[in-house]
Formats: structure tokens, sequence, C-alpha cells
């Protein structure tokens, strides 16, 4: 089930009012778990980059949310593992794992239906798209270059360096706070704002604190700074002008030009193979109308047309229409495209190996799949790559059967040669004609 949204960090000032949220989802659960079940089925809570933001900002009120949830969860009849909040690594090597599990990159059925390593068969890249980080994560070329943001990964008795990097304040949602507090800051603090991200006759008021009470937009704040006074935003519709914005989200000269350095003083090796977008990606490109993999051409022509849509038409043309998510997709393309062209480093002719999606089968690909295959330990470390279709028992009688049988077999053919060679060396007797 769908359980929060924006998440569980926003309820920082209120974290008793997590209950109902929470019984919403558990509720369905209930009811797709059989009772006789519900105290041997675990459950577990991991928070990520929004908590990771209320915890450097406030601690106190971290701690506060994660005790309400655990109170919340203690009281349920289910077998409750406890709540934690997982590092930005942590969640994209679990997003790592979701995607190459799905795929079945790790194990396969052979012919004879048993389990075995893919032959030649190469890992995907994880791209992860939240509200309040991204994450990029890959097996590189080389993994010793980057070894500090390089994790050792073993799997069913295979090892995986995989490079992963997690960019705090670079998911969709603070990023467009970042946007917004930008374009106030260009604006000299006036109360009425364009916006040219935002649909043409698209207009919003937002309290300061909408965008100004992040962790990621404090350096921004003006000085005149009031939580609850109010900012006007008006949609202008401007595809240019707002890929000249979301440019300045990003430090592209931290590194001094270098290829494996693109923003923000990052050194990161060159994405390889191919990749699986998901999340924010996904929803993005389903907006646009475009899913799996497409050129980059399309994607820009694509955005281009969205961006230039007034409001009154884009209500026409999403499949599902909210207006918080609405608003917002001509910036989450561009920022999508900066993201992965120029900080990524994908081109016109590595675009087309990113294939964004929601799923695989009926399993939506996200890190927390990932997670709970590590937690419950359905991904072993170690484990026999080949199960024996057979009985360990009944299986060594079948081998010492067929080593005995092949043993007579390979006696008898001595046997027969020896014999044969023997004949041979017997003299024939001659046709003897006796004269009358």
């Amino acid at each position: 089930c769908s359980l929060l949204d924006p998440g569980i960090s926003s309820y920082e000032s209120s974290p008793g009012a997590l209950a109902k949220p929470l019984d919403d989802c558990l509720n369905k659960v209930k009811e797709r778990i059989p009772v006789h079940l519900h105290k041997n089925t675990s459950v577990y809570l991991g928070a990520t980059a929004g908590m990771r933001l209320l915890r450097l900002k406030n601690e106190s009120a971290a701690n506060e949310v994660l005790a309400s949830i655990q109170n919340y969860f203690r009281a349920q009849p289910f077998e409750f593992r406890g709540a934690q909040i997982i590092t930005g690594p942590e969640e994209g090597v679990y997003g790592w794992i979701t995607a190459n599990y799905l795929m079945g990159n790790f194990l396969e059925r052979n012919l004879w239906r048993t389990w075995v390593h893919p032959y030649r068969k190469e890992t995907m890249g994880a791209l992860d798209l939240g509200g309040a980080s991204t994450q990029i994560s890959f097996i590189p070329e080389d993994p010793e270059e980057h070894f500090n943001s390089t994790l050792q990964v073993k799997l069913y008795g295979y090892n995986y360096n995989v490079y992963t990097h997690s960019y705090q304040c670079y998911g969709r949602d603070e990023a467009e706070k970042r946007l917004l507090a930008l374009l106030l800051q260009k604006s000299n603090a006036s109360a009425n704002v364009d916006n040219p991200c935002y649909p043409q006759n698209y207009n919003t008021a937002l309290t300061m604190k909408n965008f100004f009470g992040s962790l990621c937009t404090q350096s921004l704040r003006p000085a005149n700074y009031y939580p609850n006074q109010l900012v006007n935003f008006h949609g202008t519709g401007d595809p240019g002008l707002c890929q000249e914005m979301v440019s300045l989200l990003f430090n592209f000269t931290a590194c001094r030009d270098r290829e494996d350095c693109p923003f923000n003083g990052i050194h990161r090796p060159k994405p390889k193979g191919n990749f699986l977008a998901f999340s924010g990606f996904y929803y993005t490109m389903n907006a646009l109308n475009l899913s799996g993999h497409f050129s980059l051409d399309d994607f820009n022509s694509s955005m281009w047309f969205f961006c230039s849509q007034s409001w009154a038409q884009l209500q026409f043309m999403l499949p599902k229409f909210e207006e918080i998510y609405a608003r917002s997709y001509c910036f989450s393309a561009n920022f999508i495209y900066y993201l992965l062209v120029h900080g990524y480093n994908f081109n016109a002719e590595t675009w087309p190996q990113i294939h964004f999606q929601k799923e695989v089968g009926n399993s939506s690909i996200a890190w927390s799949l990932g997670y709970m295959l590590s937690l419950t330990n359905m991904i072993p470390a170690e484990g026999k790559l080949i199960q024996l279709p057979l009985k360990p028992s009944l299986f060594a009688g079948l081998l010492v059967f067929l080593t005995v049988t092949a043993l007579l077999c390979l006696l008898f053919l001595v046997y027969s040669c020896i014999v044969s060679h023997h004949r041979k060396n017997i003299p024939r007797a001659e046709h003897v004609f006796i004269p009358e």
C-alpha cells in the first residue's frame, strides 16, 4: 500500500499523528495475511533521506518520530523487528540488489531446473530518485580506482564490488525547494515570483517555511525570513529559462572540468553497462508519456513540449492528475536531464542504456525489497549455487551404481579386445589337396 506522503519526517512536530496513516496501510496488510500467521510475520521499518536530514537538523525530533513508530508497531499483532534510519550508501546498494534480484542477474534456473550462477551475465546499474536524495550504484570498470566509494557485497558465494553514492538534497522535493529559494532570491525577495518551470497561468501561494524550512535551503534564507509569510508563485511555462535555472542547482566547476568529477566535487567512475531508473525517474517519464528505453532526442522533445503547455491543457494530458505533482513535472524532467547528462555523463549514445521502469513482473523496483531480502537473509552471502534435484543419499547411491557399471563395462571391453587379439594370432588350417 502507498503509505505516507511526504514521509515520516514531516511529522516532526506531531509524531503521535503517525498512527492514522500507518493504520490505513496496516489494515490492508492484515486483510492480506491470514490471522494465524500474523504473529510469525516480521515487520521492519527503514527510513531514508528525509529522516537523515531531520536527524541532522533536530536529532531529538528524529528520535521522537522513531519512538512513536516503535510504540505503534509493538501494539500490532506482527513480529516487529525495529525501525532505523539507513545510510545513503546502504539505500543505494539495497536499490541495486532489488534491481538485479528481480532481473534474475544473481541466479537462474538451467535446463535441469536447478539454480546456477548466470554465465557471463552482467549486472545492471541502479538509478534511484527519492524525495530528499538520489542514488547511483553500479559495478565500475576498475573498482580499485574508487575504493572509498566501493562496497563489497557477497551474494550466493559471489563477490560484487559495487560503487554507490547518495547525493543528499538532490532528491526531487528538496531540489525543487532549492529552485524556489533561488527564484525568490533573484526576485529580490518580492512577494510575487515568476516560476518558468511551473505551467503557464498556474498560480500558488506557499509559506516561506515550505521551502526555507529545510536544511537543504538553510544557506539561501533571506535575512528577513518569516516562516509563515506567503510567497505567490506564477507559472510562465518557459522551457529555456527553466533549464537555465535548474542548471544553477549543480556545481559543475568544483572539480575544474575533470571527467571523473562532474559536479559537487564528488569523484565518480564512468557509468558502465545498462541501468534501471526507478522511483521518481519513472514517474516523471510516465508523465511525459515515455517508458522503457528511448533516445535522448525523444526525451528532450517530449520535455520541451510538456513544459510549453498551459495549466488548463495539462489537466487533459496526464493519465492521473494531482496538482502537487502535475505542477512540478516540468521541473522534474529538467532536473533529471541535468543530473543524468551533466551530472552522470550519459550522452546520446549511452542514454538508451537507461531503462525507466516501475516494476519487474508484479514487483516494484525500490530499495525496500533489497533491504528486506538482506534483513531476512533471503539472499545468503554463502550458498550452494547448484541445488541437486535428488536427495544426497539417493544421489550418492546412484553415483556408486553408475561408477561400478562403468568399471564393469570397461573390464568387458578390455577382455573382448584381448580375446579378439588372441584369436588373430592362432594359425588358420589351410585346405590340403591330396592328389589321387
